[in-house]
């Protein structure tokens, strides 16, 4: 028997409850606001299409998170190289409502562009299970489930991501002199 549909109340709470979180991992991932804008937006588009597939005794931040990594591929693919149009989805009858983060990037303070640049020298799969462990939020059991790994690869990469954060912030600080 089919599970039923999450009702429009429980899409908007899912919107609600884990937006902040698709979009902070969507950045950080993408390096640039409004592709993480679309990629958020075609997640949650994948997520009200699909939410028939939603497993309630699922976590659902994983479950929006496993969307969102998909739609970033999909968008890597895509894009090979070339910038985002900037187009917003939503507003097609798809979605109760367009889902999209306004303005500047609201966690610019949050990591700098030191951090940033540092994310981008990690190697995709050391950065992957970083961000969604530490921005994603995820247990390092629901990572290793997205990512189809094992739990002990899921530790290892976490802990040689932050410790090659660590040494390229450092050397950052050092190849920049204080100003006084």
């Amino acid at each position: 028997m089919a599970e039923p549909l999450a009702s429009e109340d429980q899409f908007d709470r899912w919107v609600s409850d884990h937006v902040e979180i698709l979009y902070r991992v969507a950045f950080r991932l993408l390096g640039d606001q409004h592709e993480a804008e679309d990629v958020v937006q075609d997640a949650f588009r994948s997520a009200w299409t699909s939410r028939h597939l939603f497993d309630p005794a699922r976590s659902e931040r994983a479950w929006l998170l496993a969307i969102l990594r998909r739609r970033a591929a999909d968008h890597w693919r895509r894009s090979n190289g070339r910038r985002s149009t900037g187009r917003v989805v939503g507003g097609s009858g798809e979605l109760p409502h367009p889902i999209a983060a306004a303005g500047r990037d609201p966690f610019a303070d949050e990591l700098s562009s030191t951090m940033q640049r540092a994310l981008g020298r990690l190697p995709e799969e050391l950065r992957e299970t970083l961000l969604l462990v530490v921005v994603g939020g995820l247990t390092h059991q629901e990572a290793a489930d997205l990512q189809g790994i094992p739990l002990g690869t899921v530790l290892s990469r976490v802990s040689r991501a932050r410790g090659r954060l660590r040494e390229y912030l450092l050397e950052s600080t050092v190849s920049t002199p204080a100003r006084r």
